[in-house]
Protein backbone atom coordinates (compact mmCIF):
# COMPACT_ATOMS: atom_id res chain seq x y z
CA UNK A 1 0.00 0.00 0.00
CA UNK A 2 1.04 3.46 -1.17
CA UNK A 3 1.90 6.30 1.54
CA UNK A 4 0.45 9.44 1.01
CA UNK A 5 1.32 13.36 2.23
CA UNK A 6 -1.33 15.31 3.66
CA UNK A 7 -0.71 19.08 4.75
CA UNK A 8 -3.70 20.90 6.85
CA UNK A 9 -4.93 24.30 5.06
CA UNK A 10 -5.58 25.48 8.52
CA UNK A 11 -2.38 24.74 10.99
CA UNK A 12 -0.03 23.84 8.61
CA UNK A 13 0.60 20.42 9.94
CA UNK A 14 2.37 17.54 7.15
CA UNK A 15 1.58 14.07 7.70
CA UNK A 16 1.53 10.79 6.34
CA UNK A 17 -1.10 7.41 5.79
CA UNK A 18 -0.65 4.73 4.45
CA UNK A 19 -4.01 3.84 2.62
CA UNK A 20 -4.81 1.51 -0.97
CA UNK A 21 -5.25 2.68 -3.78
CA UNK A 22 -9.15 2.49 -3.92
CA UNK A 23 -9.65 4.59 -0.66
CA UNK A 24 -10.63 7.84 -0.86
CA UNK A 25 -8.45 10.77 0.24
CA UNK A 26 -8.60 11.70 3.46
CA UNK A 27 -10.63 15.52 4.32
CA UNK A 28 -9.78 16.57 7.82
CA UNK A 29 -6.97 17.28 9.72
CA UNK A 30 -6.32 15.30 12.97
CA UNK A 31 -5.19 17.58 14.93
CA UNK A 32 -7.60 20.78 14.59
CA UNK A 33 -10.17 19.08 12.15
CA UNK A 34 -9.31 21.23 9.48
CA UNK A 35 -9.40 20.49 5.66
CA UNK A 36 -6.20 18.55 4.31
CA UNK A 37 -5.14 18.48 0.70
CA UNK A 38 -2.72 16.12 -0.62
CA UNK A 39 0.59 17.04 -1.99
CA UNK A 40 2.75 15.61 -4.61
CA UNK A 41 5.14 13.69 -4.02
CA UNK A 42 8.05 12.78 -5.83
CA UNK A 43 8.91 9.49 -7.00
CA UNK A 44 9.29 6.46 -4.88
CA UNK A 45 12.02 4.42 -7.01
CA UNK A 46 15.04 6.21 -7.67
CA UNK A 47 17.40 4.03 -10.46
CA UNK A 48 21.10 4.81 -9.62
CA UNK A 49 24.23 3.32 -11.07
CA UNK A 50 25.43 1.41 -13.75
CA UNK A 51 23.60 -1.40 -15.98
CA UNK A 52 20.09 0.85 -16.16
CA UNK A 53 20.37 1.68 -20.04
CA UNK A 54 20.75 -0.40 -22.64
CA UNK A 55 24.02 1.16 -23.50
CA UNK A 56 25.31 -0.48 -20.23
CA UNK A 57 24.27 -3.98 -20.34
CA UNK A 58 25.64 -5.26 -23.77
CA UNK A 59 29.02 -6.94 -24.19
CA UNK A 60 31.58 -4.68 -26.21
CA UNK A 61 32.18 -6.16 -29.24
CA UNK A 62 35.37 -7.81 -29.89
CA UNK A 63 36.94 -6.63 -33.34
CA UNK A 64 37.49 -10.17 -35.14
CA UNK A 65 39.37 -10.55 -38.47
CA UNK A 66 37.39 -12.37 -40.59
CA UNK A 67 38.37 -16.13 -41.00
CA UNK A 68 40.18 -17.43 -43.84
CA UNK A 69 39.65 -21.13 -44.96
CA UNK A 70 43.36 -21.30 -45.14
CA UNK A 71 43.94 -20.35 -41.84
CA UNK A 72 41.90 -23.74 -40.52
CA UNK A 73 44.22 -26.80 -41.70
CA UNK A 74 42.95 -29.88 -40.63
Amino acid sequence: MPMYAYQCEECGVRFDRRQSFSAKPLTRCPECDGHVHRLIQPAGIVFKGSGWYITDSKKKAVDKAPSNASEKSE
